[in-house]
């Protein structure tokens, strides 16, 4: 019986589908090559700042619209010939571009490439010889393009029994390939230059406003970004607004919960925890260590919120495998999953493909066969070279820790990229963090576990991630009759690239963090502190840490699978009044970020709900445009002030917020003086 919902395909009928040398053209490949560079750049600075990974799908597919359009523009005012730019060619950009970007994620720039340097180690246990290694540009392009392809052999066996066989939804990949859809007919392309409107207004306001703010910062201390919104005392604890357009974008995009949650964290652990254990000074810790010091407070911080993310990911972890079998064994689930009491066994999953759009798609997405032992040779080639040549890299590694890696790599590729293509949920990171644990404690303290174990996890998060992006991308392809083959060349080609300007780009950012041009160095890289403990905790003795930890990460480790089990059976009727139970992986977040990450995501958040309140129509359609807007303009803004920082230009004015007895005794000063005030 024929679908009676709208066909998408019935209005592209009439247009063949273009050959691969009329979608991978000169044209698309500039595109790609701009877009994945200027994107990377966004990505890098979250990577680094927040440790959020927001989905740049959306907006790569969004400019990748637009500028082949500007670009046929001046060929035809040179009166060159030129291919029509198609759907399928928006998702080679597309495709190309967040492959490219995905890397400052999976890579581990702001995470295990970060935790293995002197500024997360400082001051530390192991923080000299074999478990410290700082980055180096040369060895970090090397490392990842050893691990960035083996997971795209690892998944390819399983392509179309996952599209087409399961039709497994990739709810990240489908509405990426509706807007590209959307965007080639007559109607989407006028939304999508309202949005285009939308997106520039927002990143020229925000460079604009950030030129302005850099004039009155004249030295530490000053300037917008110290404005003690709260007043002086939550000022000085860290909670105020600092004017960051990335964290305002980001709670744009974050859900109303998340957003919440982090800023409950923050009101428990930098309002009530972290200065409790401070008046414990001397007692619980030794006074007179540096605040970065996993003997001092900072272990307090680590091991409490290393813990509880463990608990979270590991409850996670076993719900999205229980989640799979029993969709797999239980196909009636997708009726209705109101009455389940696990939100985990809750899925929806559509095997219908009765439809015109499902057979045409269905048909040209199986015209491509490879044969099925290629990703096998391939996966086993790459493997081979990494085992002799990461051993080189980071000697920390032996030969048999990293086969081993890439032996257990595709179990837990195939599984995430199952899971995610159910729930859209990626838990790359959390395999990493197992893997993580495993291999620090396999090579020990003194043999350099904490790098070893960094670049293990480096290792298998790569693999992991990297397959899921690759099903993603080939679900959107899918849905635009773009060739699989076509989409596997761009996913290689936007790796390559990812893996080539993200070093270069983090190189930047790392030397002007050194260079102390950042006021908190503790929002700098909150993640890498993490991974850096996860190790620790695989390691070290009791002795070397604080007194109370173990007993305080027991206590929280119970509060967080308490938590996450609450979150779990909140679907059922009976329990509805849970929904509103914080999110443990967003309030275990707050405890590394500094309280103005979550203050500022949370203005994101109002802005979105007022917007909502005012016209939701206009904000559902504006508001990723407006938010994309915000976070580019602040990440050029930064790769802008990097560069003044090195050339060692400072602004001219400071402003600063004092007290107001402090101001009172300068008044008086300037009274004595005769000065004017």
């Amino acid at each position: 019986m024929e679908d009676e919902h709208p066909s998408t395909e019935r209005v592209f009928e009439g247009e063949s589908v273009p050959s691969r040398s009329e979608t991978i053209t000169v044209r698309s490949v500039g595109v790609s090559i701009v877009l994945g560079c200027t994107l990377s750049v966004v990505a890098m600075k979250l990577a680094l700042t927040s440790g959020f990974a927001p989905s740049l799908a959306m907006p790569a597919g969004l400019m990748g619209f637009f500028l082949p359009r500007l670009w046929m523009r001046l060929m035809d005012s040179c009166e060159a010939s030129q291919l029509p730019f198609t759907r399928q060619e928006n998702t080679v950009i597309q495709t190309c571009v967040v492959a490219c970007t995905s890397i400052a994620y999976s890579g581990g720039f702001g995470t295990y490439i970060l935790g293995m340097s002197k500024h997360s180690a400082e001051g530390g246990i192991g923080s000299d010889g074999l478990n410290v290694e700082e980055p180096q540009i040369g060895r970090m392009i090397v490392f990842l393009l050893l691990t960035s392809f083996a997971g795209i052999f690892a998944i390819m066996p399983f392509r179309d029994s996952l599209i087409v066989h399961r039709r497994l939804t990739f709810p990240s990949g489908t509405a990426t390939a509706h807007l590209i859809n959307t965007m080639h007919t007559p109607q989407g392309a006028k939304q999508a230059s309202q949005q285009l409107v939308m997106l520039l207004k927002t990143l020229f306001g925000t460079v604009a406003w950030s030129i302005f703010e850099w004039f009155f910062a004249g030295r530490r201390g000053c300037g917008f970004q110290a404005f003690p919104v709260f007043g002086l005392t939550a000022f000085q604890r860290g909670f105020y607004f600092d004017f960051s357009m990335t964290n305002v974008g980001v709670g744009m995009f974050c859900p109303y919960k998340i957003t919440i949650s982090m800023l409950a964290g923050s009101l428990v652990s930098w309002g009530l925890i972290w200065p409790y254990i401070q008046t414990k000074k001397g007692d619980w810790y030794p006074q007179g260590l540096d605040h970065d010091n996993i003997s001092g407070i900072n272990g307090y911080r680590v091991f409490i919120g290393v813990s509880m993310i463990l608990a979270d990911g590991l409850l996670h972890m076993l719900c999205i495998p229980v989640r799979t079998l029993y969709t797999m064994y239980n196909p009636q689930s997708r009726q209705s999953s109101n009455g389940q009491p696990f939100r985990c066994l809750s899925v929806v999953l559509d095997r219908s493909a009765t439809s015109f759009d499902d057979r045409r798609r269905t048909q040209v997405f199986l015209r491509d066969r490879i044969p099925a032992v290629a990703p096998i040779i391939g996966y086993v080639v790459v493997s081979v070279i990494s085992t002799l040549v990461i051993p080189q890299l980071y000697t920390q590694l032996r030969y048999h820790h990293v086969a081993f890696a890439y032996i257990i790599a595709p179990v837990f590729a195939f599984c995430n990229a199952y899971g995610n293509g159910i729930t859209d949920m990626n838990i790359a990171t959390t395999y990493g963090k197992v893997s993580l644990l495993i291999f620090s404690s396999w090579v020990g303290l003194k043999d350099g576990g904490v790098v070893a174990g960094l670049a293990a996890c480096a290792i298998i998060v790569s693999n992991v991630s990297t397959a899921s992006d690759l099903m993603q991308d080939h679900k959107t392809g899918y849905i635009t009759l773009t060739s699989p083959h076509t989409i596997t060349i761009c996913q290689v080609a936007g790796t390559a690239l990812g893996c080539v300007v993200n070093p270069v780009i983090f190189s930047i950012f790392y030397s002007v963090y050194n260079s102390g041009a950042y006021d908190d160095s503790n929002s700098i890289g909150p993640y890498a502190k993490v991974y850096r403990g996860i190790a620790m905790l695989a390691m070290t003795e009791k002795n070397g840490l604080p007194k109370h930890t173990m007993l305080l990460c027991k206590v929280f480790v119970m509060l967080a699978l308490s938590i996450s089990m609450l979150r779990e059976v909140s679907t059922h009727k009976r329990w509805r009044v849970l929904r509103y139970i914080p999110s443990t992986i967003g309030m275990v977040v707050a405890f590394f970020v500094p309280p103005m990450i979550p203050v500022g995501m949370a203005v994101g958040s109002a802005v979105i709900y007022l917007w909502g309140r005012s016209d939701r129509d206009n904000m559902r359609l504006m508001s990723p445009a407006a938010a994309c807007g915000l976070i580019c303009g602040d990440g050029f803004v930064s790769l802008l002030s990097s560069t003044l920082t090195l050339l060692k230009a400072t602004p001219p004015i400071c402003i600063m917020f004092v007290a107001r007895g402090v101001n009172q005794s300068l008044d008086a000063f300037l009274a004595a003086k005769g000065m004017p005030m």
